[in-house]
């Protein structure tokens, strides 16, 4: 097993090298190795995976169900609070049907190798999550990326040759490019996908909950969510909880239970999570969830400003809940989130092959119950941006 290691200790000469931490939750403040750290590394964009509502649900849920279902939910592990759940998002999304999954992970690599064969043509925007592309490897279709957000090259694409005899087309795009905290242009690519007769799937992982009227999503931000047939959800970001779900018609649903085997042979969510999700689903809706993405929203466009004000080079566009500091290198990645972790603050950093060599970035996403105190806290760890670089050198 020599090579292991070789390839472990590459890995740790590039900046590369990765290790687990454990943390007690997920929450504004967490404890590591005796030091309370502000996290501002979560993807508990709402801050709702401690709250006390989410915890009563989950409680109740694993007195009346248990801790799992026990088998796929095809068999006998389909629950009550499953199909409350689908409901739910379903009409969260304005949608005919939905299907849970146990991970956003899982849902998109479900989705796309079922629906998609042999004969049909995928074309993904290069900075897609790693789950699409699996999915579109697995599906076996021509793959093509298209550079990110170009929808030039995409239309070139699309009038270029067609999929083989009785195939067909699909684009494939995150909502929210979530290390970059960027939108994808889905008014463009529906025209584009109606155009050219292709199916367009929208991963909104990280807008549902957060974005749009209701927290319905980026689709419904941008107003054309009638016009998208397949999104796909996560439990996992502003919602809290774990699991993922495929949103769409009910033909397209019913026809996902068939063949998602990503669905078919994985063990129900746990029931648990699902009631926890269901009840995060109502609190996104009221005015109260309303308050919480303005919060939040409104930090990340406070922390934004500070840091360019500080010659930082920031990605991101409103209403994203996450923004991303380029730095360049692993190592420089890195160096300033071990600093930044000195300093009392806990951030990402993001490196290869996660995002392109030569943009490792630091990824920060401030969640709604963080303050305008935790902020200004945050600016003052950063150092100016030239202080650091001729730290770094």
């Amino acid at each position: 097993m020599r090579w292991l290691a070789q390839q472990l200790q590459q890995l740790a000469s590039k900046g590369l090298r990765r290790q687990l931490r454990p943390l007690p939750c997920s929450g504004p403040h967490v404890t590591y190795k005796g030091r309370r750290l502000l996290n501002l590394a979560s993807n508990d964009y709402l801050g709702l995976s401690t709250d006390p509502r989410l915890v009563t649900a989950a409680r109740e849920a694993l007195e009346r169900w248990g801790v799992g279902t026990g088998a796929a939910r095809l068999v006998v592990g389909n629950r009550p609070v499953h199909e409350a759940l689908e409901a739910a998002l379903a009409d969260l999304k304005e949608a005919e049907a939905a299907l849970v999954f146990p991970s956003g992970y899982a849902t998109n690599v479900g989705v796309l190798s079922a629906l998609a064969g042999p004969r049909d043509q995928i074309f993904a925007d290069a900075l897609n999550h790693a789950s699409l592309n699996d999915g579109a490897r697995l599906s076996r279709a021509s793959f093509r990326y298209y550079r990110h957000r170009d929808l030039e090259q995409l239309q070139r694409l699309l009038e270029g040759p067609g999929p083989r005899p009785g195939g067909r087309r699909f684009i494939v795009t995150d909502a929210i490019f979530s290390m970059d905290g960027t939108l994808a242009p889905l008014n463009e690519l529906v025209v584009l996908a109606e155009r050219y007769d292709a199916l367009l799937v929208v991963d909104d992982a990280h807008g549902t909950g957060i974005v749009g009227p209701e927290g319905r999503g980026t689709a419904h931000y941008l107003g054309v969510a009638s016009r998208i047939p397949l999104q796909i959800a996560t439990l996992s970001k502003a919602l809290g909880v774990q699991g993922g779900a495929a949103i769409g018609s009910a033909l397209l649903i019913d026809y996902l239970l068939h063949r998602a085997r990503a669905f078919i042979y994985s063990t129900g969510l746990a029931p648990v999570l699902a009631a926890a999700a269901l009840e995060a689903v109502r609190i996104i809706r009221t005015e109260e969830g309303e308050r919480r993405r303005r919060q939040q929203q409104r930090l990340v466009a406070r922390l934004k400003a500070g840091l360019e004000a500080q010659g930082y080079i920031v990605r991101h566009e409103a209403p994203a809940p996450m923004l991303a500091v380029l730095v360049g290198t692993p190592e420089a990645a890195m160096q300033l989130a071990t600093y930044l972790e000195a300093q009392g603050v806990l951030v990402g950093a993001i490196r290869p092959p996660t995002v392109p060599p030569g943009t490792s970035r630091i990824r920060l996403a401030p969640m709604a119950t963080h303050t305008d105190e935790d902020i200004e806290a945050a600016l003052a760890a950063f150092p100016r941006a030239e202080v650091w670089a001729h730290h770094a050198d």
